[in-house]
């Protein structure tokens, strides 16, 4: 699916910029909740790669932030937690990056845009469900959330719940999830590249957009106790639907 061109080359520098400023504000945002970078990015992305590579793409960059979040928050994994959510949540992912290969460029437009605005309600259902998941639970939430996560981005949310409902809070809560997200990033990207649709320019792009966003996980971890949560929530909101509704718009063109 990936197009042979050069998408670093054919950017213009202020597109080049304003992708890299949103990756890094984006990571911020992800510092702080957990979620957000793969939510926002792939409104700015898919312009510059096309939507048929934004997943493959945000696999290299939600990698590369979820590792600087695991360096700026190590000594809080609940490593655990880790192994129940990857032990059927690996697999499933890498069944889902496949299923991902399967489609066609306008259905992974309609796909990632529905799922964005599917998001915020998501989020909000979420948020006020009193769950609590035991090891066994844990482990199968862990497997549907690998294989929404395999063939999509800004899944982050589903798993912040997934662990929240197994325990898991403050730093602790960001960090578990950065290593589980991280994981199954690096599944992606290894199915990705043995199937041919992320080739060196793509990952090259995702490589220099990921760079960007690992210095927001410890201005993340600075401004934690400093902004409130509402805040940076409504605003992710705010741009999630104006980009899932843009993406939409050019899926069915």
């Amino acid at each position: 699916m990936a197009a042979q061109c050069c998408y670093l080359a054919d950017a213009n520098l202020l597109q080049l910029v304003l992708v890299c400023l949103v990756a890094f504000s984006a990571s911020v945002l992800s510092g702080l909740s957990g979620f957000g970078a793969g939510l926002i990015l792939p409104v700015f992305l898919s312009p510059l790669v096309g939507i048929a590579n934004v997943i493959p793409v945000m696999a290299v960059v939600v990698s590369l932030n979820n590792g600087g979040r695991v360096v700026a928050f190590w000594r809080n994994v609940e490593w655990v937690h880790v192994r129940h959510v990857l032990a059927f949540g690996l697999p499933a992912c890498i069944a889902g990056a496949y299923g991902y290969t399967l489609l066609s460029s306008r259905w992974i437009g309609f796909l990632l845009g529905a799922f964005l605005l599917a998001s915020i309600p998501l989020r909000r259902v979420l948020s006020r469900i009193k769950f609590r998941f035991s090891s066994a639970g844990e482990r199968s939430a862990g497997a549907v959330f690998g294989f929404v996560n395999g063939g999509m981005t800004g899944t982050g949310v589903i798993l912040i719940s997934i662990l929240m409902s197994a325990g898991v809070n403050g730093t602790a809560l960001i960090a578990t999830d950065a290593v589980v997200s991280a994981a199954m990033g690096i599944a992606k990207i290894a199915l990705f590249s043995g199937a041919a649709i992320l080739n060196l320019d793509l990952a090259a792009t995702g490589l220099l957009v990921g760079l960007c966003t690992v210095p927001g996980a410890f201005v993340a971890r600075k401004l934690m106790n400093h902004i409130p949560a509402r805040i940076h929530a409504w605003v992710m909101e705010l741009v999630v639907i104006v980009g899932a509704v843009a993406l939409l718009w050019r899926a069915a063109l």
